[in-house]
């Protein structure tokens, strides 16, 4: 998987990621789960979605 998500995106991913779950737990809703979603992206900084629309926000 060649990386297509950039540094700063990769930050806010993550960080939404986390709130997202961390939401989810509090009020005890499964919803928490699509939280792994931009965790997930963010930590491998590759986005499937992205490489079938042909994006890609990484400068290098």
């Amino acid at each position: 998987m060649k990386t297509n998500i950039g540094s700063t995106e990769r930050l806010l991913r993550v960080m939404a990621g986390i709130v997202i779950i961390a939401l989810g737990m509090y009020y005890g809703s499964w919803w928490g789960v699509v939280g792994l979603i931009p965790l997930l992206t963010g930590l491998f900084r590759f986005c499937p979605l992205y490489k079938m629309l042909g994006m890609n926000t990484c400068k290098r």
